[in-house]
């Protein structure tokens, strides 16, 4: 097996993700993220419609009659509308919003339901979420330390840090909504790119176990050529798929699926890099992930 020198090019890999990390976090700074009716507060407005309802219609409609930031998408059938009007709408201009969808419209229109998410339980989300994903990363932590060595704890915390900073300063740059959905996604983010960090971690404690005299950058590009197939075959396959949703699955989880495209294309990223560069920043070695022997042990 021709082993691959991933180590050799590490300073560069490193200088490549602090770039990025750095033009994430200056932009979640100026920018911040473009924050959806879930975080923000609104109005949400379901219509039916008689016939198939044209959403660009729709969308030139509200356009016209000065609903500025509404998001317009399909609600279970090609029938069902679901409107979503940023704060600052009241409930009241939300039932009249009715009245100028029926005037541009042949068949009927009839209201479902109007919701109005007030500001209060927009900033409760908010924070929970937050709370959610530095519990995540907290748990992580324990577990792997635990499980491997802290040295490998480190640097799969430094890895997901690495990945969801990353994801949030794509949102924040291209200004796309975040909504709850994404915050899903992130959460979906954290867990695979851990998943790909502890299968390439354990071939590494396998390895300098097994591979007495070889010096840790050896050990590492070897246990990093030998689980490649795997991480290439699962990444590629997740993207397949999470292309098709992004692709065909609508407005309403395009957020969703955008969100992990990017999750998984730097979480694999970071399985080969970032952990595997941090355990050699920090000086792993076979003496880290030798088994104690027990006293009396022959």
């Amino acid at each position: 097996m021709k082993v691959i020198n991933f180590m050799g090019q590490r300073k560069l890999a490193a200088l490549f993700s602090a770039v990025l990390l750095l033009a994430s976090i200056a932009s979640l700074a100026i920018n911040q993220l473009n924050w959806g009716l879930d975080f923000t507060g609104g109005t949400l407005v379901e219509v039916h419609y008689s016939e198939t309802a044209d959403l660009n219609a729709v969308r030139a409609t509200l356009e016209a009659e000065g609903y500025t930031g509404a998001i317009v998408v399909s609600f279970g059938t090609d029938k069902d509308v679901l409107i979503r009007l940023p704060k600052g709408y009241s409930d009241s201009q939300g039932a009249e919003l009715l009245t100028r969808l029926q005037e541009a419209y042949a068949g009927s229109v009839e209201l479902r339901r109007i919701e109005f998410v007030g500001p209060q339980v927009g900033d409760e989300l908010r924070e929970q979420g937050g709370l959610a994903m530095l519990l995540a990363l907290g748990l992580v932590m324990l577990y792997i330390a635990f499980r491997f060595q802290f040295k490998f704890a480190v640097g799969a915390v430094v890895a997901l840090v690495h990945d969801v900073l990353l994801t949030l300063g794509f949102f924040s740059i291209i200004g796309m909504e975040f909504d709850l959905t994404v915050l899903a996604a992130l959460l979906a983010v954290i867990g695979y790119s851990l998943n790909d960090t502890i299968v390439v971690s354990d071939r590494i404690r396998e390895n300098f176990r097994k591979i007495r005299r070889a010096e840790p950058i050896e050990v590492i590009n070897i246990s990093l050529t030998e689980t490649l197939g795997r991480t290439l075959v699962t990444s590629l396959t997740t993207l397949l798929v999470l292309l098709a949703l992004a692709l065909f699955g609508g407005e309403m989880i395009n957020g969703f699926a955008i969100a992990l495209i990017v999750g998984v294309a730097v979480g694999t990223y970071s399985s080969i890099y970032v952990a595997a560069n941090t355990l050699l920043a920090l000086g792993v070695s076979k003496e880290d992930l030798m088994i104690p022997v027990k006293e009396g042990a022959e």
